[in-house]
């Protein structure tokens, strides 16, 4: 006897031009405002709204002297076509660019405290292999990197905080180190530095590109603040003992080195980890483009710890 066939997925009766009908009476306010912003006739726009209300057997909405508002259940069906509509955009944008091969341009996020060189070698490399495909680099600080992935501006983002919706895998742990010029007043003190030894002196901040800035995600809040739009800026008022501040330890490197800055004794609280992780905004249709780049960040960082 053979296996009965498996249900097959109810077909939908209702196409996305009657969502995009009923989106544009709400949102323009009426039927023949729907009409002028669809390039339909107001008839038409009526016929696909009214055909939404008869197969589903649900009023969308009610008159209300000339303008039609939205009922309970309109206002479900509202919320619920906004959705269908932007995936099926969604898709439609991911199937072109699976088929028109390498991408055209590809946005890449990138936290501040991320090496520099290793970031340019990654460009460097993947730039050989796609050399037509733009690369759009946005330098972020704390919140920017996820609000670059939540908007859409970044394909690929390498960030300490993976935003809610997004799935990250683990790249590095970079050193953050606490760092001032070697004649600076705290290195003067001779002994292991507290936190009270830290308020009443200048901290260098670097500011944090993200439109809705959260004071709390401060190290340590200081009497004096000076703040940057610029790591390389703060480094250098580092340099001229203008402050402190804590750096990725990579991008001070050769300040430590030839003396320019010195790591200040907090008694191990100098020093600090941050996890590191890559996130591709949408692996399910990520492009060729975007899969080599993220393989390329992924294999520079191992080498690096290997």
């Amino acid at each position: 006897m053979a296996a009965p066939n498996p249900p097959s997925a109810p077909v939908p009766h209702i196409a996305l031009e009657q969502w995009r009908a009923l989106i544009a009476v709400v949102e323009a306010g009426g039927y023949a405002q729907a009409a002028e912003v669809l390039f339909k006739s107001q008839s038409a726009v009526t016929y696909a709204v009214q055909k939404i209300e008869s197969q589903l057997g649900v009023r969308a909405f009610e008159i209300q002297g000339r303008k039609a508002v939205l009922t309970p259940v309109g206002q479900m069906l509202y919320r619920r076509a906004l959705a269908l509509v932007e995936q099926a955009s969604d898709l439609e944008q991911a199937a072109r660019k699976l088929s028109a091969g390498w991408e055209a341009e590809i946005g890449l996020a990138v936290e501040i405290v991320f090496p520099p060189d290793v970031l340019l070698d990654c460009l460097a490399r993947f730039g050989a292999e796609a050399p037509r495909t733009r690369i759009e680099v946005i330098e972020s600080v704390l919140g920017g990197t996820g609000e670059a992935l939540l908007t859409g501006q970044a394909d690929i983002a390498i960030t300490p905080h993976v935003p809610p919706g997004f799935l990250g895998r683990p790249l590095m742990r970079m050193r953050i180190v606490a760092a001032a010029h070697p004649d600076h007043p705290l290195h003067q003190l001779g002994r292991t530095l507290g936190e009270q030894d830290l308020r009443p002196h200048r901290r260098l901040n670097v500011r944090e590109t993200s439109s809705t800035r959260d004071k709390r995600s401060l190290i340590l809040e200081v009497e004096q603040r000076w703040t940057f739009s610029s790591i390389a800026t703060s480094i250098a008022a580092a340099c001229a003992g203008h402050g402190f501040a804590w750096f990725p330890e990579p991008r001070i490197a050769a300040e430590l080195a030839d003396g320019r800055l010195k790591i200040l004794p907090l008694g191990g609280a100098e020093v600090r980890c941050l996890e590191m992780y890559l996130v591709v905004a949408d692996p399910d249709f990520a492009g060729p483009g975007v899969r080599r780049l993220a393989e390329i960040l992924g294999e520079a960082v191992a080498g690096l710890e290997g």
